[in-house]
């Protein structure tokens, strides 16, 4: 996951690719430490799925743009729309279930 730190970078992920999922964590915080893997790991299965990371220890202005005010959090866009947005206590069962859905309808006529 690729670390981001200006707004013009994470509009140009969002506006650039039909799926973006954009995740807000902190090197101090260990419930973020701990799903990072994880979340890197589920992307393995949605390749078209581009993905970025926010550092909100050294990024509090873009945290603040996109309301972040707990973390971790995971946004995800479709088509430049915010769809889905998982914050503190996730599944990764949960947010795998509505990847794939989504996922499904947008590159299944692709794949």
């Amino acid at each position: 996951m690729d670390i981001i730190n200006s707004n013009e970078a994470i509009e140009e992920l969002i506006n650039n690719n039909k799926m973006a999922l954009v995740y807000f964590g902190g090197n101090n915080c260990g419930v973020c430490t701990a799903l990072k893997p994880k979340v890197q790991e589920l992307l393995k299965k949605y390749p078209r799925i581009k993905n970025a990371q926010v550092d909100v220890e050294q990024s509090i202005k873009i945290s603040a743009y996109y309301n972040i005010f707990t973390i971790p959090v995971i946004l995800v866009f479709i088509e430049g729309k915010e769809i889905i947005r998982e914050a503190r206590h996730i599944s990764i069962l949960e947010l795998n279930s509505k990847l794939e859905r989504y996922y499904n309808m947008f590159f299944q006529e692709q794949v």
